[in-house]
């Protein structure tokens, strides 16, 4: 059988980056060994779900270039992939659990169960409270708000073999008897994975190690039904850099803050990937390799703590690196930035040519944007220190006398350019840097740039030369 995997996340946010790994590791997976990736919403707590966090988490999953095989927007014949569209497998299956003794309707109200919660307090700070099993053994059915308990056993031990952390067993009687349904009817985590994880066929369970404590439970549960378990595998967390749990305050947290900071998605895959996995010494990773290269075997158990500078260094290396990220992919992905300045591309082979003299330095997509905008706005924004230093009255001059000599030149080429640019400055006496540093403020606004000629270039011989006259109304 070939393997399946799924990613089932509680839409009531956005994705966050800790989700996200947890979804690769099982999304490079599937597509490794040639299987199947199911992407199912667990909507069941319905105060906190909402159809604009589903949007948010297919979007970002999108962005991110995974795929999914089966669930929403793609189907599939495991459906529905909406929890609140599966209340009635779950209810007929807590219904057998109940028949055969394996579960039981609890009516212990919130208050009473609060009482014993605190008389326990009193009596021992330190303990921690265990329901008792009051409504255990309790054979009517009075017509109550209640909830459906699992009846856990007393005795023997719960085991299985993770595929990252090895063997783990859990003494039973560790064990309380935890709720599978909420009083409105709803499942619970544990009961609703099971199930939707048996019935979607799910031959692999990966996510953070923090739910190892839901194993047993959800074991004793198939047991219970009679059905056997898949595999499982717990990964190492993603801590902030104090060792925390990763929050808002430490650290951007959605994988939609990254996109609109700029950041690559190939690079956001493959900074999160390193939390838990590694393939040797090398650090920069293509979304193809990191689908060649995962196994689990490669998995270890330590967590991994956020580091934002290295973060934005894998981002930097997938920008730089044309490999990485192609001049076409470049161009596609900072127009939206583009537009956020108010700007339009001329066109994409304009683009195209400006793209190269600047990824050596953009960290950012957004960083890439603000390192073009000369070229796309009329007039381009003047940094105001930058004339000061560099542009006055004689030097702006010369340049509408530099522009008259190249508009007869007929080649537009840096190699040319160059060479008319020093012809010209010699014949007068002057330094090349005499005359490039004044013409860099009146061909892009600012002191700093690509190289000149190759600016000249791009911005082509008719608006270097109208940049070049209109020089003396600078300053």
């Amino acid at each position: 059988m070939k393997p399946r995997l799924r990613f089932a996340p509680s839409p009531s946010g956005y994705l966050h980056i800790g989700g996200a790994r947890t979804a690769l590791f099982n999304w490079l997976w599937a597509k490794s060994q040639g299987g199947v990736f199911v992407l199912r919403v667990e909507d069941t707590d319905q105060e906190r779900s909402s159809i604009e966090s589903v949007r948010a988490i297919l979007d970002a999953f999108v962005w991110l270039g995974m795929d999914w095989d089966e669930g929403p927007e793609v189907g599939g014949p495991h459906g529905p992939y909406f929890q609140s569209e599966r209340k009635a497998i779950y209810r007929e299956l807590v219904e057998g659990l109940i028949s055969k003794g394996h579960a039981y309707r609890c009516y212990c109200t919130k208050e009473e169960l609060d009482r014993a919660r605190e008389e326990l307090k009193q009596r021992n700070p330190k303990a921690q409270f265990v329901y008792p099993g009051t409504c255990r053994n309790r054979t009517d059915q009075p017509d109550l708000p209640h909830v459906v308990r699992f009846k856990s056993p007393r005795d023997g031990v719960t085991e299985f073999v993770d595929k990252v952390f090895g063997p783990i067993s859990t003494p039973n009687a560790a064990q309380q008897d935890f709720v599978l349904v909420r009083t409105d009817g709803y499942p619970l985590y544990n009961l609703a994975a099971t199930i939707d994880d048996h019935l979607m066929d799910i031959t692999l369970v990966a996510r953070a190690r923090d739910h190892i404590g839901n194993t047993p439970q959800q074991l004793l549960i198939y047991r219970a039904l009679g059905w056997d378990p898949p595999e499982f595998a717990h990964l190492p967390m993603m801590l902030s850099p104090k060792g925390e749990k990763l929050s808002k305050r430490h650290t951007s947290v959605s994988v939609q803050d990254y996109r609109d900071r700029g950041y690559p998605a190939a690079a956001v895959l493959n900074y999160i990937v390193r939390f838990g996995w590694s393939s040797g010494d090398q650090e920069i990773f293509s979304r193809d390799e990191l689908v060649r290269l995962f196994s689990w075997d490669r998995v270890n158990k330590s967590d991994g703590k956020f580091d934002d500078k290295k973060f934005a260094d894998v981002a930097f290396e997938h920008l730089k690196r044309a490999e990485l990220t192609p001049l076409e992919e470049y161009a596609k992905n900072v127009q939206p930035f583009l537009a956020e300045r108010g700007l339009t591309a001329p066109g994409p082979r304009t683009l195209a040519a400006a793209i190269p003299g600047i990824r050596e330095r953009a960290r950012t997509y957004r960083d890439a944007a603000a390192d073009l905008d000369f070229y796309f706005r009329e007039p381009p924004e003047l940094d105001v220190k930058a004339r000061d230093k560099l542009l006055n009255a004689e030097g702006a001059a010369r340049l509408v006398e530099l522009a008259e000599t190249l508009a007869g030149r007929e080649g537009w080429n840096a190699t040319d350019l160059e060479a008319a640019v020093r012809e010209w400055s010699e014949a007068r006496g002057l330094a090349v840097k005499d005359v490039a540093q004044p013409a860099r403020v009146a061909l892009t606004g600012r002191s700093a740039s690509p190289p000149l000629f190759e600016v000249m270039v791009v911005l082509g011989k008719e608006r270097s030369l109208a940049r070049l006259r209109r020089a003396p109304s600078l300053v």
